[in-house]
């Protein structure tokens, strides 16, 4: 009886730290590779990211006192040195306020991709709003960053959005859409000679509003902070890419 006292707490306690453990370490994501001849065709990168990658989640509410969470999955693969993405998004408000590349595009409604490709500290925040304008810099935290060119964006980045891409007030109702974005080698022009075969990455992935009538903060990976703070690469997750 004494021995059996003395272990259940002792299995309590390891199963406890074991899922702190687990906690700390965040999620891990392997990103296969597409092989294809698209050439950048981005209904074509649609379609395959459709067919050869699975669904993932942001789905984590860190901070109670903001609660909204809608519904938001994405796909993620590489193609040689390119990143694809594809996002779904249903959620009750949209908005677009901004069309020029850098703009705050987190205040309209937005899907966002930091990573930290050499795991040196230093990330990049992909930021795009629902009519795929796209805010990119980078740096060690929030208060170090630096833009990368219009120019680049505007060359090295493509996105396409089912709402388009010009900009609105807000829409309220039930209103669902989609947007495929091809990130091609030359936009990491603070990262030189990146390999993406076989590299292994931190990276996080957000949905935000601040603009909207229900101001929201979601990850993939939980963000241990006390208000929102998407600029914590301490809280990244893990991608292998293939």
């Amino acid at each position: 009886m004494i021995l059996r006292i003395f272990i259940i707490p002792a299995l309590l306690i390891h199963l406890m730290t074991m899922s702190q453990t687990e906690k700390n370490m965040g999620k891990t994501l392997m990103v296969k590779e597409i092989t294809t001849n698209a050439n950048g065709d981005l209904k074509q990168v649609s379609e395959l990211l459709e067919k050869h990658t699975a669904l993932q989640e942001i789905a984590t509410i860190n901070w109670d006192s903001f609660s909204y969470r809608p519904t938001v999955q994405f796909r993620i693969a590489r193609h040689q040195n390119e990143i694809w993405l594809k996002f779904y998004v249903e959620e009750g408000h949209i908005l677009a306020q901004f069309s020029e590349a850098n703009s705050p595009t987190h205040r309209d409604s937005c899907v966002e991709f930091f990573i930290d490709p050499l795991q040196d500290g230093h990330y990049y925040n992909f930021e795009f709003n629902c009519i795929g304008t796209t805010h990119l810099a980078y740096g060690p935290g929030r208060g170090e960053r630096q833009f990368v060119d219009k120019e680049v964006i505007e060359k090295y980045i493509k996105t396409i959005s089912s709402l388009g891409d010009a900009p609105f007030e807000e829409k309220s109702g039930n209103h669902q859409w989609e947007m495929t974005v091809l990130i091609q080698e030359e936009a990491w022009t603070f990262s030189k000679e990146i390999n993406l075969q076989g590299l292994v990455s931190k990276a996080n992935f957000y949905k935000c509003g601040d603009d909207t009538s229900k101001p929201h903060y979601v990850t993939w990976n939980a963000v241990g902070t006390e208000k929102p703070d998407f600029h914590r690469p301490e809280f990244f997750g893990t991608l292998k890419f293939d």
